[in-house]
């Protein structure tokens, strides 16, 4: 019985007004008195099995995974389907820390929801710093469970810097790849939200040459091995002295505009001393460097992308280009 016409059909030859079942009940008087307890109890016992019967056929033909395969051939094959594919803000993520990963650098992740004291306060910037104005917090109304360190969606990945140093002794070669936000206005270069990779080296000896060696690295193997790069002075709190790198680019090669310019890909420096101080390693005995790299910007370059805001608008026509 594979419908539930048939079933109901099934059902009323037993139990329908003169169904075996029912007919079986009304004979009762023609029983001999002695046995009709016994036969009573046999008739209902019958009504109640094929009910219980009913049900279960009737559930099982309503059922999605009811068994269908007489209405389709479950051998052919099934539908095609898209195949995804990684985002391309993933996928340079992953391009980024598997460079550094090659170089000696572990890969750690944190908290995207921080508390003041690592976002700012252990990175040598204060309350009333005025560098606090450049990251356009988005602060959020709460706090941690002592009730006196406010929260905020993490405007960087640099507080993995301290939580790494507060647990763990030099040397320490950590990468933190992670989402950060920060509250501005959208255009073709900023978001709201976008992703950093952070990187940090404290060792004793390590010099600003050391710095400029591993980024040199980085770029090569983002780039190749014939990019060009500069380093310039630039001002971030938490390092001294800080830099930023620039690498030569020709923006429309092939159509008509060859001119290279100096485009920034991050920026980075020496730790600053208040920095290693506040998390009990000692400035006299131990130096490191810091870096902060900008995912988006990198695959912008990278796949002649003019509008950051293309990597978010979920614009499939956008993200099949990356499958």
């Amino acid at each position: 019985m594979n419908s539930r016409e048939d079933l109901e059909a099934w059902r009323v030859a037993f139990l329908g007004r003169r169904g075996e079942v029912t007919l079986l009940k009304r004979s009762i008087s023609g029983v001999r008195p002695d046995e009709r307890r016994a036969f009573g109890r046999a008739a209902n016992a019958a009504a109640l099995a094929i009910e219980a019967a009913f049900s279960d056929r009737r559930a099982a033909i309503d059922s999605p995974a009811a068994d269908v395969s007489g209405a389709m051939d479950v051998t052919l094959p099934g539908w095609p389907t898209q195949v995804g594919s990684i985002h391309p803000v993933t996928a340079t993520m992953r391009e980024i820390c598997t460079a550094f990963a090659s170089m000696g650098f572990e890969i750690v992740e944190g908290p995207e929801v921080e508390l003041d004291h690592y976002n700012f306060e252990m990175l040598n910037i204060p309350k009333h710093h005025p560098a606090r104005d450049s990251f356009n917090t988005l602060w959020i109304n709460s706090s941690d469970p002592n009730g006196d360190r406010p929260l905020l969606l993490r405007t960087h990945t640099s507080p993995m810097q301290v939580r790494t140093m507060e647990t763990q002794a030099p040397p320490v070669r950590v990468v933190v790849p992670g989402k950060v936000y920060r509250y501005e206005a959208t255009d073709a270069t900023h978001e709201w939200h976008f992703t950093q990779v952070e990187g940090l080296a404290v060792d004793r000896g390590i010099t600003f040459g050391d710095l400029k060696g591993t980024l040199y690295e980085f770029a090569r193997r983002l780039f190749g091995e014939n990019v060009r790069a500069r380093f310039r002075c630039d001002y971030f709190p938490f390092v001294e002295p800080g830099a930023e790198m620039a690498i030569a680019w020709t923006p429309r090669r092939g159509q008509g505009d060859d001119a290279e310019d100096w485009i920034e890909i991050l920026g980075a420096g020496m730790v600053h001393p208040n920095v290693l101080a506040g998390v009990g390693y000692d400035p006299a005995v131990y130096t490191g460097f810091a870096f902060g790299i900008g995912v988006e910007r990198i695959a912008m370059l990278r796949h002649g992308i003019d509008d950051i805001r293309l990597f978010y608008a979920n614009d499939i026509r956008f993200l099949r280009q990356f499958s």
